[in-house]
C-alpha cells in the first residue's frame, strides 16, 4: 500500500507542477504554491483507501493529530485548497474547449482530450468524460480528468467540524480560526456550484456520512435547483462574514479567499439561477427524484433576477472599493504605437499578473498553452528573415464563425453594419500602407480580417496578420514585429510536423506579450483570472436589462467595456452605423447587444460553453458546422475558401447537463438520471 500511495504522491506533484507551466511562478506566490502542494500529497494518500481517516502511514498525521497545532491545521486548509479545478489548463477545463471557441486538428488526436470529445458528441453515461460526479476513473485518454470533488467537500466538513471545536488548535488566535472557516466555507460553497452548473440539481452536502452506519444511510439524493441555490447562495454569505477584505501579506498569501471573490461567485451563482436554463425550464417539468419531487420549478420567477441585480452589484462595489479596475497598458516606456498600446490594454486583462481587473486570480492553476495558442512565425521585414521557433506549435483553431462575431470597426455586428459588406468572406483584398499595424502592407488575405474591432486583432492572429511580442525587436518596438504565415507549406500552415491550425484563426489572446519566442523560450505564465471585473460589469448589464427592459444603467455599463476596448457607446455605434439603430432600447434587443458584448469580451476564457447553456442558445449555436479556411491550400485562392471541419451535434435536453453515469446510478437507489441519459 505505501507503494502505492507513494506513487500517487508523486503523479500528483508532477500534474500541478505540468500546470504551473513546469516553471517558478512568482516569487510571491511560491510560498503558497508549495504549501498547495504538500497539501495535495497529503490528500492523495488520504483518498487512497476507503476508510482513510483509520489510516496511520508514514509521516501523515491522523485527523486527531492534524487538529493539534496551527501549522497542522492550515496543512489541512491547502488540502481544501488543492481540490480547486485547473482552469488555466484547456485539458481541464470543460468550458474553454467543450463547445464551439476552440478547435483542434481533424485527422490526428494528438491533442485530443476529454473537454474536445464532448465538443464532439463523446459524452457517455457509460464512462462519462469529465467525471466530477464518481470521481474515481479515469477518461478516454486513461488520465484522470476529474477533481473528486464530493471528497474535497468531504474534506471541507472535517475542517469546519474541528476548527468549530475550541478545544483544537490551541495556537491560533480566534480572527485566524474565524478566517480559515470562512475559507473553508467558501471552499464548500464554490465545490457545490462547480457540480451544479454541470449537473443541475446535486446533493447538499452539509455534513458528511457515517462510514460506520448502515448501507441505506448513505446513500444521497438530488435536491431542487432551489434547495442548492439557497444552500450555496447562504455558504457563501457565512464565509464572507469571516474572510478579510483584502490579502496584507501578499509574498505569503497572495491567491487565498476574500470577500470580493466570495461576492463575485456569488454574483455568478445568481445569475445563472435567473438564466432559462434554471429559471423556468419547461423542458425539465416531469424531473423528480426517487419520490417523486421535482428537481426544477417549471414557473419563471424574477425574484431570482432581483437577487442576481443585488449580488452583482455588491460585487462590483467591493471589487471596485478593493482597488479593482478594468485594466489600462502603461505607463508605456517603449514608444509603442497607439495601435500596439490598445491591443495590449485588451490582451494583459486577461493574461496580466495579478492586474487591476482580476478579482479572482486563480493560484492553483497558471496557463499552461501558451505554445499551442502561438504558430512559429517570421519577421515583418523581408530583409530579417529570423524565425520563431519551431516547438511553437498553434494547434488551438478558432472557427470562422467566431471570428466572425467580433463587431465591425463600427463597433456593431457584421451583418449590421451599414456602411461596410462582409457577405462574401471569400472576396480578397490587399492591405495598404494605412493598415501596417493589423495586416502586413502589400499582403492580400479574406475580407473579413480587414474593418474589424481592435479586440479582434488582439484576440486573433491569421495569415498576414500582426503579432507583436515584446522581443519580436530590440529594446521591445512594434516597428518590424512578428506576422503570420499559415498557408500550406508556410511557418505556421499545414506540412509542419508539430504545426497544424485547422481553421487558420489562431489564439492570441492568451499568449503573454512578455513570453520568451526565441531558442529557449520562457513562457510568462500567469494565475488563470477566474472572474474578471469586465465580467461582473456584463453580468450587472445583464441582470439590469432583465428587470428594465432597455436600461440606460446597463448601457453605461456596457460602455465601460467598450471604451476600453477602443468603440463608441452602444447608442452612438447603433444610432450611426447599424441598420436596426434603436436595438438597444428593447430588451429583446438590448439582450441580444449584452450577449454578444459578453461573447466577445470573454471570449476563449471558457465562459462561453456556460453562457450558451444558460441562456439556452445551445441548440442554435452548437448545431451549426464548424468552418475554417482550406488548410491545404498553398496560394491566396486556394487558402481562402471556407470550408466546413465538423458538423457538431447538440440534442435537447440531454447535452444541457452532464450524465450522472450508469456507475453511481445503479450503486444508489436513490439517483436519478438527468434527462436524455
Amino acid at each position: 500500500m505505501k507503494r502505492t500511495m507513494k506513487s500517487s504522491i508523486q503523479t500528483d506533484n508532477h500534474r500541478l507542477r505540468a500546470a504551473a507551466g513546469n516553471q517558478r511562478p512568482p516569487r510571491k506566490t511560491r510560498r503558497w504554491l508549495g504549501a498547495v502542494l504538500g497539501a495535495l500529497a497529503i490528500t492523495s494518500l488520504l483518498g487512497s483507501c476507503k476508510k482513510f481517516m483509520d489510516i496511520v502511514p508514514d509521516n501523515v498525521a491522523t485527523i486527531d493529530h492534524a487538529f493539534r497545532l496551527r501549522n497542522e491545521a492550515e496543512k489541512y486548509l491547502f488540502t481544501l485548497y488543492s481540490f480547486m479545478p485547473r482552469s488555466g489548463d484547456g485539458w481541464y477545463n470543460p468550458g474553454m474547449m467543450g463547445g464551439d471557441e476552440i478547435w483542434l486538428p481533424e485527422e490526428s488526436e494528438t491533442h485530443w482530450h476529454p473537454a474536445f470529445r464532448i465538443a464532439r458528441g463523446m459524452q457517455t453515461k457509460d464512462a462519462p468524460l469529465f467525471d466530477e460526479w464518481a470521481g474515481v476513473r479515469k477518461g478516454n485518454n486513461g488520465t484522470n480528468d476529474h477533481r473528486k470533488l464530493w471528497i474535497a467537500i468531504s474534506h471541507c466538513n472535517i475542517f469546519m467540524l474541528n476548527m468549530r471545536d475550541m478545544t483544537k488548535v490551541p495556537d491560533i488566535s480566534e480572527a485566524e480560526r474565524m478566517q480559515w472557516i470562512g475559507e473553508a466555507e467558501f471552499l464548500k460553497a464554490f465545490y457545490h456550484y462547480y457540480l451544479f452548473r454541470m449537473y443541475g440539481p446535486v446533493p447538499i452536502m452539509d455534513k458528511n456520512i457515517d462510514v460506520d452506519g448502515d448501507v441505506a444511510s448513505s446513500y444521497s439524493q438530488r435536491a431542487p435547483v432551489d434547495s442548492v441555490v439557497n444552500y450555496v447562495s447562504n455558504l457563501l454569505d457565512s464565509a464572507y462574514e469571516k474572510l478579510p477584505v483584502t490579502i496584507l501579506d501578499e509574498n505569503k498569501d497572495l491567491g487565498r479567499i476574500t470577500r470580493p471573490i466570495a461576492l463575485a461567485v456569488k454574483a455568478k451563482l445568481w445569475l445563472l439561477a435567473a438564466s432559462p436554463l434554471f429559471n423556468g425550464n419547461t423542458d425539465y417539468a416531469g424531473f423528480t427524484d426517487t419520490k417523486g419531487k421535482a428537481l426544477f420549478n417549471p414557473a419563471v420567477d424574477k425574484s431570482k433576477w432581483e437577487k442576481a441585480k443585488a449580488a452583482t452589484l455588491a460585487a462590483i462595489t467591493a471589487a471596485e472599493s478593493n482597488g479593482h479596475r478594468l485594466y489600462e497598458y502603461g505607463p508605456d516606456l517603449l514608444n509603442l504605437t497607439d495601435t500596439t498600446k490598445l491591443q495590449l490594454s485588451i490582451r494583459n486583462a486577461t493574461t496580466g499578473r495579478w492586474n487591476t481587473e482580476h478579482v479572482w486570480a486563480n493560484a492553483q492553476s497558471y496557463f499552461v498553452n501558451e505554445s499551442l495558442c502561438m504558430p512559429p512565425m517570421e519577421r515583418l521585414s523581408r530583409a530579417s528573415a529570423s524565425t520563431i521557433r519551431f516547438e511553437l506549435q498553434g494547434v488551438w483553431a478558432a472557427p470562422i464563425k467566431i471570428a466572425k462575431l467580433f463587431y465591425s470597426k463600427n463597433g456593431v455586428p457584421i451583418e449590421e453594419d451599414k456602411t461596410l459588406n462582409f457577405r462574401n468572406i471569400e472576396e480578397l483584398r490587399t492591405a495598404t500602407q494605412a493598415e501596417r499595424n493589423y495586416i502586413e502592407p502589400g499582403f492580400t488575405t479574406s475580407r473579413l480580417n480587414y474593418d474589424r474591432e481592435p479586440r479582434f486583432y488582439a484576440d486573433l492572429g491569421f495569415d498576414g496578420g500582426v503579432w507583436y511580442m515584446k522581443d519580436a525587436v530590440a529594446g521591445g518596438s512594434d516597428r518590424n514585429t512578428y506576422f503570420v504565415r499559415a498557408k500550406n507549406g508556410e511557418r505556421a500552415g499545414l506540412g509542419h510536423f508539430t504545426n497544424w491550425n485547422e481553421t487558420g484563426y489562431f489564439i492570441k489572446k492568451l499568449v503573454h506579450w512578455e513570453s520568451g519566442t526565441n531558442q529557449s523560450t520562457s513562457w510568462k505564465a500567469y494565475p488563470w483570472p477566474e472572474i474578471r471585473l469586465a465580467d461582473l460589469y456584463l453580468m450587472y448589464a445583464e441582470a439590469l436589462n432583465e428587470l428594465e427592459p432597455g436600461s440606460a444603467t446597463a448601457i453605461q455599463y456596457l460602455d465601460k467595456i467598450r471604451t476600453r476596448a477602443g468603440l463608441k457607446g452602444v447608442v452612438e455605434s447603433w444610432n450611426n452605423f447599424s441598420t436596426t439603430p434603436g436595438k438597444y432600447s428593447s430588451q429583446d434587443g438590448l439582450r441580444a447587444i449584452i450577449q454578444q458584448e459578453r461573447l466577445i469580451e470573454l471570449s476563449f476564457e471558457g465562459q462561453r460553453f456556460w453562457d450558451l447553456r444558460r441562456w439556452k442558445r445551445a441548440l442554435e449555436e452548437l448545431n451549426k458546422d464548424i468552418t475554417g479556411w482550406t488548410s491545404s491550400g498553398k496560394t491566396t485562392e486556394t487558402y481562402y475558401k471556407e470550408r466546413v471541419v465538423f458538423t457538431q451535434r447538440f440534442l435537447v435536453p440531454r447535452d444541457y447537463l452532464w450524465p450522472v453515469g450508469n456507475y453511481d446510478i445503479r450503486r444508489n437507489p436513490l439517483l436519478v438520471e438527468n434527462p436524455g441519459w
